[in-house]
């Protein structure tokens, strides 16, 4: 019997609290962060200067690879008629040239991936900046970046992604 009142007043009280919150009237507001990484226009400018930058050495990883398979090309082609030495010597130096290519692939993925990362950085710094003024200005108690579900009425990308492509 006791346990069943100490039930009964547990639900009452969580009733209760479950109204006090509603009571507080929440403004709760939502941030889709990876539109913000696709769509917003300093993640678009950040994305065509990587693509500015990086350019000539993905060029050049382009010229090498090309140049790879015309080797080995040439040397499964001439592979017959060639003398054992010279055939040993083209392997060698198509191997050496792969390495090489291998090698400049991984820098230059390293090095667009640390490029890549400062600006998203910048980017986030910014986004958070301009989330802050939103919240501020428009008296919210919460905004959350991510969620298993959101309605989407309280969904404030497109605010944040305007103020960003206003330079805010």
């Amino acid at each position: 019997m006791f346990k069943r009142i100490m039930v009964v007043i547990a639900a009452v009280m969580s009733l209760a609290a479950v109204q006090a919150v509603r009571a507080a009237d929440l403004k709760i507001g939502f941030i889709d962060q990876e539109r913000i990484t696709r769509e917003s226009a300093p993640a678009e400018r950040a994305s065509k200067q990587l693509e500015k930058e990086f350019a000539p050495r993905a060029q050049e990883l382009q010229r090498r690879e090309s140049q790879i398979k015309n080797l080995q090309s040439q040397l499964e082609k001439d592979a017959v008629t060639m003398s054992e030495s010279d055939r040993r010597n083209r392997e060698q130096e198509l191997g050496r040239q792969t390495l090489d290519f291998q090698r400049m692939q991984r820098e230059y993925r390293e090095d667009l991936n640390l490029r890549r990362n400062q600006e998203l950085g910048a980017l986030f710094e910014r986004a958070n900046r301009v989330i802050r003024q939103i919240a501020e200005s428009e008296k919210y108690d919460l905004i959350l970046q991510e969620a298993v579900y959101r309605n989407p009425k309280i969904d404030i990308t497109d605010r944040v992604l305007k103020a960003l492509a206003d330079g805010k």
